[in-house]
């Protein structure tokens, strides 16, 4: 429930001020008195219902005020409805979770924890596009297929881990990946469908290489944009050996070459991130780059309420008048 015109509530204290005044000036008032040789003939048996209830009688009239400053304030029921025209883009998010994705050049985070991050907020800004999730080590999976309900799509992101983490193989394989992307938007009618591939590594498993999948991408009409992930030089990683994890530093190569001609083979783009403030403005770039063509008007009916509030007020104030001529009367 909100007010159109809510300054008149400020008139509510003054109303209660205005009942609660009588009562303090009572108070500071030194009542009249007299004299008894024997104060038990003022004492009486309990206390009638007539006395106990007449102070509450004023409090009639103040609440009948008070329901009509409540009123005057214009109480409203307000239902919104969006009427959306137009349609999103159809996007595909291919995310490598292969065993380097653990290293720790993204501090405080390793890489996969500093992606998943990013891709949260990349989501968050595409409300009205469908976004599926594909994720890939040596095999890849779909995790979440193209779907506006963006916040079960967040959980699914929440819940990924390294593929060593999952019982699964490790290994990259970006050709794989990418044609898992691709494929899941073969059937989709939206004009425009990409596909944004991060990976940090060099395709090394599966049997669909990279060239092959973009070509096929492009063929599907779909545009992949391909993120390259990490610092070149040699970095912190968590190994598993003999005697437990350790960490050690460890080199890892990452085929930029293959990834920026899947770009071009598509139309896309390739970019490489070293940090994460470095990933999140490419992501937001992208953000940039593939505009929805979606028109929203919002409509907003609103239910007047004022009325609820004034009917009991005739009430309370016809009730106070007759039982202050009747039940409660005073007697001169």
């Amino acid at each position: 429930m909100s007010f159109a015109t809510p300054w008149v509530l400020a008139l509510l204290p003054v109303v209660l001020a205005l009942a609660l005044y009588p009562r303090f000036a009572r108070e500071r008032t030194k009542p009249a008195g007299m004299r008894y040789s024997d104060n038990n003939l003022t004492q009486v048996e309990g206390r009638s219902v007539r006395l106990t209830l007449r102070p509450f009688l004023p409090a009639l009239r103040w609440i009948a005020v008070a329901l009509v400053v409540v009123s005057a304030a214009r109480p409203q029921l307000s239902e919104a409805r969006e009427i959306i025209s137009g349609e999103g883009v159809d996007i595909s998010l291919a995310l490598d979770i292969s065993g380097s994705m653990g290293a720790l050049d993204f501090e405080p985070q390793n890489r996969l924890e500093a992606a998943t991050d990013v891709i949260a907020d990349f989501i968050d800004k595409r409300k009205y596009d469908r976004i599926g999730l594909v994720v890939f080590a040596s095999e890849a999976f779909i995790q979440s297929p193209p779907t506006i309900d963006h916040r079960v799509l967040s959980f699914m992101l929440e819940d990924l881990d390294l593929a060593a983490s999952l019982g699964l193989e490790d290994g990259t394989a970006i050709g794989l990946g990418l044609a898992t992307g691709a494929n899941m938007l073969k059937d989709s009618e939206s004009v425009s469908k990409i596909v944004v591939l991060l990976t940090d590594g060099v395709n090394n498993k599966g049997n669909v290489d990279p060239i092959t999948a973009a070509i096929a991408a492009e063929a599907l009409g779909i545009k992949v944009y391909t993120i390259g992930m990490g610092n070149p030089d040699g970095v912190l990683t968590n190994h598993r050996g003999p005697f437990g994890d350790q960490l050690i530093i460890q080199r890892f190569e990452l085929d930029e070459e293959t990834l920026q001609q899947i770009a071009d083979t598509t139309g896309g783009l390739y970019f490489r991130a070293t940090d994460a403030e470095g990933l999140r403005e490419i992501y937001d770039e992208i953000n940039e780059l593939e505009t929805s063509e979606v028109e929203v008007r919002q409509f907003t009916r609103h239910r007047e309420l004022a009325g609820w509030f004034l009917v009991p007020v005739p009430l309370l104030l016809l009730f106070q008048l007759l039982a202050g001529l009747t039940f409660f009367r005073t007697l001169p």
